[in-house]
């Protein structure tokens, strides 16, 4: 699901507009009372529609607001450009919005716009509104380019997604083609991220388990493989070694708090489904390990879970 159609929120109040007789004394009151949240400079939105979105919709907010106040035919990128294309990221994207600018144009920051200087020329871009954006590999290989390689695979993976809602934004192919042409700084970096991205990924922190797995000299492992349980249902799983028959998984809260996940069910249900789920599987495979997020920050965590679970390493373990 993207952002490019309209904003997150249809109501924003704005210091430069009368929206239901808003004006500064009111809008002070509801500031420091803490019913509304600054999201650009002069735009508030209540902080009870604010906190129930998702920070990638957080930010495309911030993204829309900007374009309402930048002049005709700006060029919306990197982190701005995921946001309105629905590409999540890892990390907080912060308050500035990205745009790209002629290196002739001079400076890298003003008011609440993040500016990259580039050649615009080799810059692919699409119409969007009275603007620009641009497109989904352009935007992968300069997140990649502009942060680090962990960042572009992050990206890659959710842009390239076999089971993404509406499709697919590219394929691996047309991604991989885009980092043999692409040129400037990061370009290396650019092509590997290309190399390593996968459609197969469920989630950013999937993505990053793999780079993480990878860099610790384990196996390459098999994403999303089928195990048929036995009751019956069929399930994938998050990483599989079949030769060390190892299943691992990555253990996100979403699954346990997101509304949108558990349809209806309580986080104990969500809890006991996924123990069970797990109990099924330790029956069809020697071994199963998980992990969460604080053991992909401390990567040595992660060589101790893998490896006293039977998994070799080529490299000795990380000092952290």
């Amino acid at each position: 699901m993207t952002n490019l159609l309209e904003p997150p929120l249809d109501r924003v109040y704005r210091r430069r507009e009368s929206i239901d007789g808003v004006n500064e004394r009111r809008l002070a009151r509801r500031i420091e009372r803490g019913e509304l949240i600054r999201v650009a400079p002069g735009s508030f939105v209540t902080s009870s529609t604010w906190s129930v979105l998702k920070p990638i919709d957080q930010y495309a907010q911030r993204v829309w607001e900007a374009a309402s106040r930048t002049s005709r035919g700006t060029v919306f990128s990197h982190a701005a450009a995921c946001a309105l294309w629905g590409i999540d990221m890892l990390g907080d994207a912060g308050d500035r919005v990205d745009v790209s600018v002629e290196r002739t144009s001079g400076g890298r920051t003003t008011g609440n716009l993040r500016r990259h200087t580039r050649d615009m020329a080799r810059v692919q871009v699409t119409a969007w509104g009275d603007h620009w954006i641009t497109t989904p590999g352009q935007t992968i290989l300069d997140m990649a380019a502009a942060h680090s390689f962990t960042m572009g695979v992050v990206v890659a993976d959710r842009a390239l997604w076999s089971r993404r809602t509406g499709g697919p934004l590219l394929s691996l192919g047309e991604l991989r083609a885009g980092a043999d042409e692409y040129r400037g700084r990061g370009e290396v970096r650019a092509r590997r991220m290309a190399e390593f991205a996968s459609a197969d990924s469920d989630s950013v922190r999937e993505s990053q388990s793999r780079i993480v797995i990878d860099a610790l000299g384990f196996p390459s492992p098999e994403l999303q493989h089928p195990f048929v349980l036995p009751d019956g249902r069929v399930v994938r799983t998050d990483f599989f070694w079949q030769e060390w028959d190892h299943v691992g998984e990555f253990d996100g809260v979403g699954k346990y708090i997101d509304a949108a996940i558990l349809r209806g069910r309580t986080p104990a249900q969500a809890l006991i489904e996924e123990k069970d789920r797990e109990d099924a599987l330790r029956r069809i495979v020697r071994r199963v390990s998980r992990w969460r997020t604080p053991q992909l920050q401390r990567p040595a965590q992660l060589w101790d879970i893998l490896t006293r679970a039977g998994l070799p390493s080529a490299t000795p373990r990380p000092g952290r």
